[in-house]
């Protein structure tokens, strides 16, 4: 049987790409930021996953404003990547695994999700850095990838309750799948951030960590925010937390904390990466 042997938190900020391609992990700004991932690397290679189900969020690339699913998946066996005018070279196709996405997306809707099904599908930033951060220069060809999208960007967007609900309902449909795979559950985007209007700058550490810790001990006490409380908490786009709460929702047990690093201000925006141990 599939299981969930983890799960990864991590940004996604286009800046994280446009620092790897030109060599500035060593450089002071971005050191402390990147010196927190060579743990989730090397555990990520001891362990070799099959398979990575990719919570994150499009930025436009795929869906925009004038098509707006609340939540859409990848079926595909490939998934492609194009210029999104960040200056972010453009990465090689990303391999699907549609095996058990369709059985993902089967499952879900017999849950009562009303998945949008995405039989071709291009990914952004969202999924491409996180990617490239776990296994830098593109060594990603020998892993799947299910790409799993949230509506964060225009609203109505989903509120954390269905978000964790939607990881539990994956998590379920993981575990029925009948061929032996390992898969790991990433959940991408930032923590606290306001990237314009009059609180432009805006990050509430305390929060960050705050949120963290109940990732890791009670999940469920995170359904008590609505989207309009992580506004008001962490800033207009913390309801990117939505794509981690996912995450620790398809981690149906208890989790052991493997490692954690939080930094902020990067890009402005703070940045919670943590490696999850599903028991």
């Amino acid at each position: 049987m599939a299981k969930i042997i983890g799960g990864v938190t991590t940004s996604h900020i286009p800046a994280i790409a446009n620092a790897m391609a030109n060599g500035l992990e060593e450089t002071p700004y971005w050191k402390p930021f990147f010196d927190g991932y060579p743990p989730v690397r090397d555990w990520l290679n001891e362990q070799k996953p099959d398979v990575i189900i990719l919570f994150y969020n499009d930025h436009g690339l795929e869906f925009f404003i004038d098509k707006k699913p609340t939540f859409a998946m990848g079926v595909a066996d490939e998934y492609y990547n194009s210029d999104e005018g960040w200056g972010i070279p453009t990465i090689p196709p990303v391999t699907g695994e549609s095996e058990l996405s369709w059985h993902i997306a089967n499952s879900l809707v017999e849950d009562g999700f009303d998945m949008t099904i995405c039989q071709e599908m291009k990914v952004d930033h969202g999924l491409t850095v996180p990617l490239n951060l776990m296994w830098p220069g593109h060594n990603y060809g020998h892993v799947k990838v299910i790409p799993v999208c949230i509506n964060c960007e225009q609203h109505p967007m989903p509120q954390p309750k269905r978000t964790l609900a939607l990881g539990q309902a994956i998590g379920r449909a993981v575990e029925s799948f009948e061929d032996d795979l390992k898969v790991v559950v990433f959940g991408t985007g930032g923590m606290s951030h306001q990237l314009d209007g009059e609180r432009a700058g805006f990050i509430n550490r305390a929060f960050d960590i705050e949120c963290l810790d109940k990732l890791v001990s009670d999940p469920e006490s995170l359904t008590q925010y609505s989207n309009y409380d992580l506004v008001e908490l962490g800033g207009a786009q913390a309801v990117e937390l939505n794509m981690l709460i996912a995450m620790r929702g398809a981690l149906l047990g208890e989790v052991t904390e493997l490692h954690r690093n939080y930094h902020a201000p990067i890009s402005n925006t703070g940045s919670g990466l943590m490696l999850l141990e599903n028991k």
